[in-house]
């Protein structure tokens, strides 16, 4: 329980809400107590209560709506520019049936490269995941994740063996910001073994970090085929 002496600035406010989400202490859809109860819970003004709440909604994790109260968003980052659909979602769309394989999964602390991928300290506890994503039984993406442990803890308990790190991590781990990076590419051999192209074939390769506020969740390079195309609608 947090005591009156504790927690007083709107910032302290916002990033205990954000932890609680992310957590999911307040799970996706889920009302959260209102202005009055937290400002009694932080010992804070409710303005400062206010302006806490005010961020998270800007930055999408919760929505606020007039005589209904505060709901955790069912789809974080609400007013973002650029959607990046489930793979699964994205095969299916295309008329072709979609298939998932785990080549690997490592729990382990952060190498030198880990720490320039993800952000996080070296020695930090991190999950690599490898998978392949297939349509109609060819190979269509090669997924290679990170996720930071002490951002998404309950990723350690998941094997990752009927669903994919993307789809389980919009589910259960809200972000508040998001980069991008589109880029081509030589692939590795891992790469173009698991692709069936040869190793020097292009590849079109999309890398994705994600933030809860100001701590990395996780960073994914995904390698396609040259013969992909990604298409946005304005």
């Amino acid at each position: 329980m947090t005591t009156r002496s504790q927690r007083t600035s709107y910032r302290d406010i916002r990033d205990e809400i954000a932890r609680r989400i992310g957590d999911q202490v307040w799970k996706p859809g889920s009302l959260i107590p209102g202005e009055e109860a937290l400002t009694v819970e932080f010992g804070a003004a409710r303005a400062t209560v206010n302006r806490a709440l005010q961020e998270l909604a800007r930055a999408g994790l919760i929505e606020r709506k007039r005589k209904v109260g505060t709901r955790v968003s069912l789809n974080p980052v609400r007013e973002a520019r650029f959607i990046i659909p489930l793979v699964s979602q994205e095969i299916e769309a295309s008329g072709m049936t979609y298939a998932y394989r785990l080549l690997s999964r490592a729990e382990r602390r952060a190498s030198r490269a880990d720490t320039l991928r993800l952000e996080v300290e070296p020695g930090s506890v991190i999950l690599h995941v490898k998978c392949l994503h297939l349509a109609d039984g060819e190979p269509y993406q090669f997924e290679d994740r990170l996720i930071n442990a002490a951002a998404a803890p309950l990723a350690l308990d998941e094997p990752f063996q009927a669903i994919g790190p993307n789809e389980w991590l919009v589910a259960s781990a809200p972000f508040s910001r998001g980069e991008f990076s589109f880029l081509a590419d030589r692939p590795s051999s891992e790469e173009a073994d698991c692709l069936k192209i040869k190793t020097d074939a292009p590849v079109f390769v999309g890398e994705r970090r994600t933030w809860l506020l100001a701590r990395p969740i996780t960073f994914v390079r995904m390698v396609h085929p040259q013969s992909h195309r990604m298409t946005s609608t304005l």
